[in-house]
């Protein structure tokens, strides 16, 4: 159930099997302030404590329109190697359960950031994704400029990170940053019906395929004993039991 007296800049959803969180600074299109970053760590901790999936989308037809500037302007070297946004950033994407950013309208500078933190992206056809930091004096440092290469492509990357080039819903399905476009009204439905089939699989299976993709360098090792639990458990023998009755049975 939604708990809006613990949070002032996001509307958080817990649901059995997912939580999902808005983000709701209307008056600033959502802009990532250091209490939304705080806030978004109280979300990290809740799905660290009781694992589910995560839906995360922005209020008023905006995802974020990046960090707040306002204070981004006030920070200085040492705010700058805490890492507050990257931190909370990484910790998205190590979250145990998978993450789905739905994003419609602007998704700029460290929100683009933390829609690419997420494992899978789902898009309205007026998204838009982009990092201006550069004309801002700083970096995209919250994660773009290794995770992006990543997502999309060095030469895409670095028109994005470098010329300022802006990636609308269309091209980022193109390029697979976003896995469908769909309209605006029936993307938060859609979100809900990529988080419905991900819920029908082992949650095990799907901690343990996450963790073997994100692990840079470790296959096959990795691979193997993460199969090595799941094909002990029992959940794997009845899942595979009933597909071989239904093949059987001819339905």
């Amino acid at each position: 159930m939604s708990a809006p007296e613990r949070y002032e800049t996001l509307l958080v959803d817990e649901r059995d099997d997912r939580v999902v969180v808005t983000l709701h600074r209307p008056e600033a299109r959502n802009a990532l302030s250091g209490r939304m970053i705080a806030e978004l760590h109280q979300v990290c901790e809740l799905l660290e404590r009781t694992p589910r999936l995560l839906l995360l989308t922005g209020h008023g037809g905006v995802f974020a329109g990046g960090a707040d500037i306002a204070e981004l302007r006030e920070r200085g070297r040492d705010q700058a190697l805490q890492g507050i946004n990257s931190r909370l950033f990484e910790r998205v994407r190590r979250l145990p359960m998978p993450t789905l950013a739905a994003v419609d309208g602007w998704a700029l500078g460290g929100g683009a950031e933390l829609a690419y933190a997420c494992d899978l992206r789902i898009a309205g056809p007026d998204a838009v994704f982009g990092n201006p930091e550069p004309g801002l004096g700083i970096i995209a440092g919250a994660g773009a400029c290794w995770r992006l290469p990543e997502l999309v492509g060095e030469s895409l990357a670095k028109q994005i990170l470098l010329a300022g080039r802006n990636l609308d819903a269309e091209r980022a399905r193109a390029v697979g940053l976003v896995m469908d476009v769909v309209p605006a009204a029936e993307l938060l439905e859609r979100a809900h019906a990529v988080l419905d089939r991900m819920a029908r699989s082992s949650a095990l299976a799907l901690r343990l395929t996450k963790l073997v993709v994100d692990a840079p360098g470790a296959h096959p090792v990795a691979d193997d004993l993460a199969q090595a639990v799941l094909f002990e458990g029992q959940d794997k023998r009845d899942r595979m039991t009933r597909f071989l009755e239904r093949k059987g049975s001819g339905a």
